[in-house]
């Protein structure tokens, strides 16, 4: 079992910064891939960017491409999304994700992924 906790959302204007981090326990984090994704109301769920168990290779999907930056420390079990630049149409709540087979590439689809945290919202205000 590997449990997550984001953290680091809020209400940022236009063209401002957030870092999401998601702590990790349970399991031996450093072997895992993890995935940011987010969720708008009427939206599916999509894959903002994915990093393999070392931190070598790394996935953004288009809109986010130059402006986010996933990362990770695994001395500390955490992942991070850095976020900048942001627009209203980044407003949603973002999760954490954790696949459950050990180290691989990445993965952009949410059924890889075996473990979630709770969700932590970004509101982006124009």
């Amino acid at each position: 079992q590997v449990q997550l906790v984001e953290s680091g959302g809020g209400l940022v204007q236009a063209g401002g910064s957030l870092r999401l981090s998601c702590a990790a326990s349970g399991r031996t984090f450093s072997t895992l891939p993890m995935g940011w994704f987010r969720q708008a109301p009427g939206k599916e769920r999509e894959c903002v960017a994915s990093i393999n168990w070392s931190g070598g290779i790394t996935y953004y999907v288009d809109s986010v491409k130059g402006r986010f930056t996933i990362s990770r420390d695994n001395a500390k079990n955490t992942v991070y999304l850095q976020m900048n630049s942001l627009k209203p149409e980044d407003t949603a709540v973002y999760y954490c994700a954790a696949r459950g087979a050990n180290y691989g590439g990445y993965y952009t689809n949410a059924r890889s992924y075996d473990y979630w945290g709770q969700g932590t919202q970004v509101t982006v205000s124009s």
